[in-house]
């Protein structure tokens, strides 16, 4: 006897249909699997068969073929276990269910017979939706992941037994009623921007930065505060709107991140890893690839603390997904692609001492060791940083001061202005912020007066920019003018554009 049934397994984020094809014959006891399936998916033989038995069901003593269609793409990951369980109790008589072709299986079973969460249901669920299948059964672990789809019947399931008296019309299952999303006024945080004393060009720079999406690395001495700085930007950010919120939901759930309680997340990600994580970590990859830290960053920001300490080549790497906001990691069994449109925020030290062009500390560093501990910053890569800051450590005074700063909420609410009116600029493009413009966006919305033109030109000519600093300027520039409710870019806007672009030429030249 041969059976049909569907289930997903996932490219990326993306999901896509496998047909489990399971053909029973008779003959000497077999159990033989085809269609390409990893290591984790022939160990489902074992599993299947222990968990049939466990659930007070005689496993079938017949030659059995297990068939994953298509057959040309490698199967991986333990969800395929419940659709295999299914397809052997159909053809062995123990299920009767009539609409099997439009029900989608997804699970990994225990060895008695308890259905175990799985990574990436949410992008499952939504494919299965899309591909207009009726029903998708699911481990009751993951239904916070998708209370929210519409459209589709979704059966969270805890036994295989339960579902097998469901299939046969002698248990009835709840499915999910579908909730809509609740996006949350605002966020609590932790931490807040009130905490940080004085550095008040600072917190200038990081609100432009927040407001147009753009690249910032800060540099100066030790204690200076540029980690406490870093660490408080996502509490300035808006909330993540609904695209931005499932997209990250959606690399959150493939990468097994989200917690049995979680829904969809709003808040934007923050993000720092280690100096000493691998390329594959940062970028994404291994053998069965997976999002890195530059995609779980998304829409949201990538801290990388004291940025000269991570390897060259992991910085090299990050080039092109700060140009394409998306990152591919090639295989030789297929090619992912992962979304990473994020802030990246780093901070330094001058020198490997930290005191390099200090004044009220003497720097210990030779010249050499200061030119060597720049330079693992490239210029390409500098070049991708719109905003160089340079931090100073604060006076005691401003430590022991009673007034108050501005607090996130504050800040935010300007930040969430600005964007704003960027959203409405390029609704009917594909950016979403001042930081994504190319080319002909910067042609079309970057519009300058006479004397900020003038200013410009001089500063090309004299600070020998590069057009790519040419064009991060301009970006800069257009932000501060949103900030300040001007369609016309004026010279004020130019000018603070530009001091945020004269460290490399202080420090690398």
């Amino acid at each position: 006897m041969l059976c049909k049934v569907n289930t997903i397994s996932l490219i990326g984020i993306d999901g896509y249909i496998v047909e489990v094809e399971v053909d029973m014959q008779s003959g000497l006891p077999a159990f033989n699997m085809v269609g390409l399936p990893d290591v984790v998916v022939k160990e489902s033989k074992e599993r299947v068969r222990s968990a049939i038995k466990n659930s007070g069901i005689e496993f079938p003593i017949h030659k059995l073929v297990v068939n994953f269609a298509p057959a040309d793409v490698k199967k991986e990951g333990p969800h395929l276990d419940l659709a295999i369980a299914i397809g052997i109790l159909i053809c062995n008589g123990d299920v009767d269910f009539q609409d099997i072709r439009d029900s989608i299986f997804v699970g990994e079973l225990s060895l008695n017979g308890e259905i175990r969460p799985v990574k990436g249901v949410l992008p499952m669920v939504i494919e299965a939706k899309k591909k207009n299948f009726k029903r998708i059964f699911i481990p009751a672990q993951n239904k916070n992941e998708v209370y929210f789809i519409d459209g589709i019947e979704i059966y969270p399931i805890y036994t295989l037994i339960e579902l097998i008296e469901f299939l046969n019309n002698k248990l009835i299952l709840e499915k999910i009623m579908n909730e809509e999303i609740k996006i949350p006024d605002s966020l609590t945080y932790d931490i807040d921007f009130s905490e940080v004393k004085g550095q008040r060009l600072a917190k200038r720079a990081i609100e432009v930065a927040a407001s147009g999406g753009h690249n910032i690395i800060m540099i100066g001495p030790p204690g200076g505060g540029k980690t406490m700085i870093a660490q408080r930007i996502p509490t300035i950010l808006p909330l993540l709107n609904y695209q931005q919120a499932i997209e990250v939901t959606k690399i959150y759930s493939v990468s097994g991140l989200l917690k049995d309680d979680s829904m969809v997340v709003f808040s934007p990600p923050f993000r720092s890893p280690h100096s000493n994580a691998s390329t594959a970590s940062i970028i994404g990859g291994g053998s069965n690839p997976l999002p890195g830290e530059i995609s779980l960053a998304h829409n949201g920001v990538l801290f990388l603390d004291e940025i000269p300490e991570y390897r060259r080549d992991t910085l090299e790497s990050l080039r092109q997904p700060m140009e394409d906001g998306h990152v591919y990691i090639s295989r030789v069994k297929g090619k992912y692609k992962y979304p990473s449109k994020f802030i990246l925020v780093a901070s330094m030290n001058p020198c490997p001492c930290g005191y390099y062009g200090y004044q009220l500390k003497e720097c210990r560093c030779s010249e050499n060791q200061i030119r060597s501990y720049l330079n693992k910053i490239s210029g390409p890569l500098l070049d991708r940083i719109d905003i160089h800051l340079n931090i100073e450590p604060i006076q005691f005074n401003e430590i022991h001061s009673k007034s108050n700063e501005e607090s996130s909420e504050s800040i935010r609410k300007r930040v969430e202005k600005a964007r704003k009116i960027q959203t409405e600029r390029f609704k009917n493009e594909s950016i979403t912020c001042n930081a994504q413009m190319k080319a002909k966006h910067i042609k079309k919305y970057c519009s300058l007066d006479e004397k900020g033109y003038l200013l410009l030109e001089s500063a090309f000519k004299s600070m020998a920019l590069s057009t790519r600093a040419y064009s991060k300027i301009l970006k800069i520039s257009r932000t501060i003018a949103d900030m300040e409710n001007s369609d016309i870019i004026m010279e004020e806007h130019v000018a603070e554009a530009i001091q945020y672009r004269s460290l490399d030429i202080k420090y690398w030249k």
